[in-house]
């Protein structure tokens, strides 16, 4: 049996399940706006896109973090 997944990805399956879009184009749409700050990115999938705090939060900690790797 593998380990659950933790930190930001550990949300995904609910996101896909809850807005029926899957992370890859919820990532596009973070790396697409013009926008760059955690907290400005967090407000406006929230206020553009109705996601909850959180799963604003995870989908644009976990965005930052790969693209900040590459």
């Amino acid at each position: 049996m593998s380990a659950p997944v933790k930190g930001p990805a550990g949300y995904f399956p609910s996101i896909e399940k809850k807005y029926g879009r899957p992370v890859a184009e919820w990532q596009g749409l973070i790396r697409s706006s013009p926008l760059i700050r955690h907290g400005e990115l967090v407000a406006w999938l929230k206020s553009e896109h109705g996601l909850g705090h959180g799963h604003a939060n995870a989908l644009v900690a976990h965005t930052l973090a790969e693209d900040a790797d590459r």
